[in-house]
């Protein structure tokens, strides 16, 4: 039972299926490093305020270098005997050192310890998930910018709607991201307290300064309550929930792209490095990657109502319960990562069919608006406009013709308010030029967009870099 922080008061060692179905270290182990940083701040705060002796604080610092160079070389051997990383920690660190091993733990708690680690991981990991965005944007914006005059068409019900073009459809998967981004960092600036000091639940006896840690550990200020300051996890439950909108637009954009793939789309080719083939159809080509990601987005959803429903019924303050708020975390954020390189790394080669999507976009009647507006400006109510047109379509679909080809008789008998002159004026550049207005599809405004947006990703990266 020696090996055990809580030992002293058992009697009988712990059932081994239970040691191992108690264990968290195969999960937490990866917050190493934010494990010795939290417990070099927490040491140096304890000398500082006359609690820890100088020489042990030299001992600790020393072994705590010496622990942590022995993971990262490799050469440490976690156990699921002392439970998590903390513990596994600790115990090395006073094995090397002594008694002065065994006074870190003075003025804190693994509920305090525990909570604080994450934060400093999560923090690090969406600040490299930010990048990951920033990487993806710009790849989007590059091609907006190539694609500022590609015509395609427009969808709602995934029927042909209006014709738009690839840039600007494309930037508006910059907008979701942006949307992404700032969730990101409004949930990492809203975690960024420091929990270290709350101790079990309580607060601690000892004169310590938690200003003083959270300062040390890059944190705005020390968590205000300390029953909430062990408890909380609305941080994670906020990160998950962001990760889930995030990993669902990606799924929305991997859904277009596989559809933009298939033979009766033809829209795009992905690069061969990010497909792959059948094992008895020699002819396929899959876009698995895209498929992987839409797949991820119901792995990641599935993290968020998993620590939902964790937390639902929990009282205050720490409960084991919490112990599975990192899997459904780490888990998640290492998806979400691993789709938003796929789509960073894919997208540059990316080859557009320029000619299909101009005849997509110039089939299905998708100039029916701009032709209905024709007719309001000379003068046609709208609704009588909207009418004069529906009944337009529908010659043009027994005649199979489209709009444009309609003859000068055939508009006189649909109604003396259209000519043939509008029909005539209809083109899918004309369309989509005529939407040159903020927020419109035509490429002048894309192009102002893909400047605007440049502009924008290279000011948040120089104050980052600042």
């Amino acid at each position: 039972m020696s090996d055990k922080p809580w030992g002293g008061r058992f009697d009988a060692p712990t059932n081994a299926f239970v040691e191992a179905f108690n264990a968290s270290t195969h999960v937490d182990a990866r917050m190493y490093a934010e494990d010795i940083a939290g417990s070099r701040a927490h040491a140096k705060m304890l000398t500082q305020q006359g609690i820890l002796a100088e020489d042990d604080l030299a001992a600790i610092l020393k072994g705590l270098n010496e622990v942590e160079a022995e993971i990262e070389a490799g050469t440490f051997e976690f156990t699921i005997a002392l439970e998590d990383v903390h513990m596994n920690i600790e115990k090395r660190l006073t094995d090397k050192i002594g008694d002065a091993g065994k006074r870190l733990h003075t003025a804190r708690s693994r509920n305090d310890q525990v909570t604080t680690d994450t934060r400093l991981y999560l923090r690090k990991r969406t600040n490299e998930l930010l990048a990951r965005l920033h990487t993806l944007q710009t790849v989007l914006i590059d091609l907006a910018e190539q694609h500022a005059d590609t015509i395609m068409p427009g969808f709602t019900h995934l029927q042909t709607a209006q014709p738009v073009t690839l840039g600007h459809h494309l930037l508006a998967y910059v907008e979701m991201f942006e949307r992404d981004a700032a969730r990101f960092i409004d949930a990492r600036n809203r975690m960024n307290q420091c929990p270290l000091g709350a101790a079990a639940l309580a607060g601690t006896t000892f004169n310590i300064d938690r200003a003083l840690t959270a300062k040390e550990l890059g944190f705005d200020a020390p968590t205000a309550n300390s029953l909430d300051s062990v408890s909380d996890r609305d941080y994670i439950m906020e990160l998950l929930a962001t990760a889930s909108i995030c990993s669902v637009h990606l799924s929305r954009f991997s859904e277009e792209l596989i559809m933009w793939m298939s033979a009766q789309f033809s829209f795009v080719e992905l690069p061969d490095a990010f497909c792959t083939g059948s094992s008895i159809m020699p002819q396929k080509k899959n876009p698995d990657m895209p498929e992987l990601v839409r797949g991820k987005a119901g792995r990641i959803i599935g993290g968020l109502m998993s620590i939902l429903t964790t937390m639902k019924s929990l009282p205050l303050a720490y409960n084991k319960d919490m112990q599975e708020d990192k899997e459904a975390i780490f888990d998640a954020y290492d998806n979400l990562e691993g789709c938003l390189r796929v789509f960073g790394d894919m997208l540059p080669d990316m080859v557009v069919n320029k000619p299909a999507m101009h005849k997509a976009a110039s089939s299905g009647f998708a100039t029916a608006t701009d032709l209905a507006d024709a007719l309001v400006r000379a003068g046609v109510p709208f609704r009588d406009a909207h009418e004069i047109v529906g009944k337009s379509v529908a010659y043009c679909i027994r005649e199979a013709v489209e709009l444009h080809q309609m003859p000068a008789e055939a508009c006189a008998d649909i109604d003396e308010r259209l000519s043939v002159t509008m029909v005539q004026a209809l083109s899918v550049e004309s369309c989509v030029a005529a939407r040159d207005h903020v927020g419109g599809t035509a490429p002048n405004q894309v192009r102002l967009q893909c400047k605007s947006w440049k502009k924008r990703l290279n000011e948040t990266l120089e104050s980052k870099n600042a």
